[in-house]
């Protein structure tokens, strides 16, 4: 156990190979996928030293983060973890052209989830990833495998090719709401080819470039999300937003309601001021964390945001910047550390 709190970690992705949902998958998808794999669905912006920590590739072999007895020793155990939830990569998918294909892929993976990750330890929890090139079969999905005890989120990539606030995803809102399931948002494979370019210049050169930028592909969704209407149309919808950073928040909450206060006649349908809907409906993960030299500069962050009550902890593993629990957030209160790493994920998935 971390010092004397417990821990939920948000994001932690299991890795499979391409022929292992070949089994859960039918025709015409199965034979293609058996012939040629998924095909790349990567960001295009590729780390010079990987992604995945060497130490987490499986002692028999195969992908690191490919083996739940694995995950649960160097993980779950080493950390004391209570739960962990399962995010996967296969929202990565978003970045194909194929809409149908997609959404195969996405319920033969669930199925391979459920099937081979939810019953390996009660420690497990899943999201299940859909695809939003057609969020009417996205929708279906979510409403297939709501019930399911362990499936607790709905997992879509940033990878977008428009801001995801527009009423063409609101299906997957409707049924993420409808079945009382968070909708969690994680970079995907922006830069690939068949998405909008990962930042509001174009296209970087290097991955150093397109990691630090992420943030602006959420920047935009959740702007478009809020102005949009998604959390008055949807009152109970819970987003997550993984991996895109917290800093840049309270600045764009700043600037959303200065703008707000001049221009509400473009967005009659919001009644309270923006900030007040992302405190209300967004949680926000803290992996990748930016830890200041000064700590003091990170509390005072938090505090403009009401960090307590809206960050979530997340490891990211088994990926080269995985954020130990024992390593971050060492200088804040221990209440505030119980909402963080345990209380605020706890009652957000009702575990």
């Amino acid at each position: 156990m971390t010092e004397s709190f417990k821990v939920i970690d948000v994001d932690v992705h299991n890795e499979q190979n391409d022929s292992a949902l070949v089994p859960y998958l039918t025709e015409p998808w199965k034979s293609r996928v058996a012939a040629g794999g998924i095909g790349s669905v990567g960001s295009g912006y590729h780390s010079p030293v990987g992604v995945l920590r060497r130490d987490a590739v499986p002692p028999g072999g195969g992908k690191a983060g490919s083996d739940p007895d694995h995950m649960i020793k160097q993980l779950i155990e080493r950390y004391d973890m209570e739960y962990a939830i399962l995010t996967g990569v296969i929202y990565n998918i978003a970045a194909t052209h194929d809409a149908d294909f997609a959404a195969a892929i996405c319920s033969a993976y669930n199925d391979f989830l459920i099937a081979e990750w939810l019953g390996k330890s009660k420690a497990f929890k899943g999201a299940m990833a859909v695809s939003t090139l057609d969020p009417v079969l996205a929708a279906r999905e979510i409403d297939r495998l709501a019930g399911h005890p362990d499936i607790v989120e709905v997992i879509i990539s940033s990878a977008a090719r428009m801001p995801l606030g527009q009423r063409f995803y609101h299906p997957i809102y409707e049924a993420a709401e409808r079945n009382g399931l968070p909708l969690a948002l994680h970079p995907g494979a922006e830069g690939a080819g068949s998405t909008t370019a990962p930042t509001a210049a174009g296209y970087p050169s290097r991955y150093i470039e397109w990691h630090t930028c992420l943030s602006q592909t959420f920047m935009t969704h959740l702007v478009s999300m809020v102005c949009e209407g998604v959390f008055v149309k949807y009152p109970n919808l819970k987003v997550v937003l993984i991996e895109g950073g917290i800093a840049w928040l309270p600045g764009l909450m700043w600037r959303l309601d200065k703008n707000y206060k001049a221009l509400r006649s473009q967005v009659p349908w919001l009644t309270k001021l923006p900030s007040e809907y992302i405190r209300e409906h967004v949680f926000i993960s803290t992996q990748p964390i930016e830890e200041p030299d000064n700590p003091q500069h990170l509390i005072d962050l938090f505090n403009m945001i009401d960090a307590e009550n809206i960050i979530l902890y997340a490891s990211d593993y088994p990926h080269w910047d995985f954020d130990a629990p024992t390593e971050i957030l060492k200088r804040l209160s221990p209440e505030a550390k119980r909402k963080i790493f345990y209380e605020n994920a706890r009652k957000l998935y009702r575990l």
